[in-house]
Order: structure tokens, then C-alpha cells, then sequence
């Protein structure tokens, strides 16, 4: 029986912080309050047939270090005054990349499902990898 792909966020020495079973066609969102305005702020990520990819985000203001990137997705009003970028569909390369959390306020938080852990709590400043890691086939009955 195959097993869903896998979603981990490791400190740099490799150390486990978070770990979700992701299947094709799973999302997941990085959370973050933005460090001026204090917002929350999502990029939205799906596990397409084991690959990370860009799907959306949500920006509920122009505000400092926010913007839409014109031929990277669409915008359209959120209809608060903040906007959603779609149709990203941008793969991560690699299936992988760090962060380092804010500390504080910001609380840069990964969120599958109904459960979310803050990266912010447990490793801030810290360079953070977040991945999505393949599994294999786990019948023997080969």
C-alpha cells in the first residue's frame, strides 16, 4: 500500500519539528502576521503527485514588502480591501526551502488541516526547512 507523501519542517541540525502526511492533493499554508501592520498573512501550498506547489496566497493589504508579481498568478479582491493572488501554480524547487520564523508578533505558523504548529514558537531565527518528502511503496507482497 503506498503511503502519502510527507510534509517536514526540520531545524538545520535536521531535528524534527513538524510532521503531516500529505497526500496528492492536500494543501497546506505558511501563516505569518505581517511585521508592520501586524495582518495575517497565508502562502498556500498542494501536494500535485508529490510535488510542492505555489497555489495562492492571501494579502489583506498593500502594505510594506507585499505585492502581486504581474504574470505570477491573478489577483482579486478579497473584498476587505486586501487581495488574493491564484493560480500561482509555481513549483518549489526541490520540494524545499527555509525559513527562518520571526520572532514574537509575526509567528510564522504551518497549518495542514485544522492543526497548526507555530515554527515561531519552537525555532525562532533559526533556519527552518520545510519539505515535502516522498514516500515509497510499503507492500511486500511483491
Amino acid at each position: 500500500m503506498a503511503l502519502a507523501d510527507a510534509l517536514v519542517a526540520t531545524r538545520a541540525d535536521g531535528t524534527e519539528i513538524a510532521r503531516f502526511d500529505v497526500a496528492d492533493g492536500t494543501e497546506w499554508c505558511v501563516l505569518w502576521n505581517h511585521s508592520v501592520k501586524g495582518f495575517p498573512v497565508s502562502d498556500c501550498y498542494e501536494n500535485r503527485a508529490g510535488r510542492m506547489v505555489l497555489v495562492h496566497a492571501h494579502l489583506p493589504d498593500f502594505a510594506a514588502g507585499l505585492d502581486h508579481i504581474p504574470g505570477r498568478g491573478r489577483q482579486v479582491t478579497d473584498g476587505q480591501g486586501g487581495y488574493f493572488i491564484l493560480d500561482i501554480n509555481e513549483p518549489v524547487p526541490g520540494n524545499a526551502y527555509i525559513l527562518r520564523p520571526g520572532l514574537g508578533p509575526v509567528d510564522h505558523r504551518l497549518q495542514v488541516g485544522d492543526t497548526v504548529v507555530s515554527l515561531s514558537a519552537v525555532a525562532p531565527r533559526e533556519r527552518v526547512r520545510i519539505a515535502l518528502l516522498g514516500n515509497t511503496d510499503n507492500d511486500d507482497d511483491t
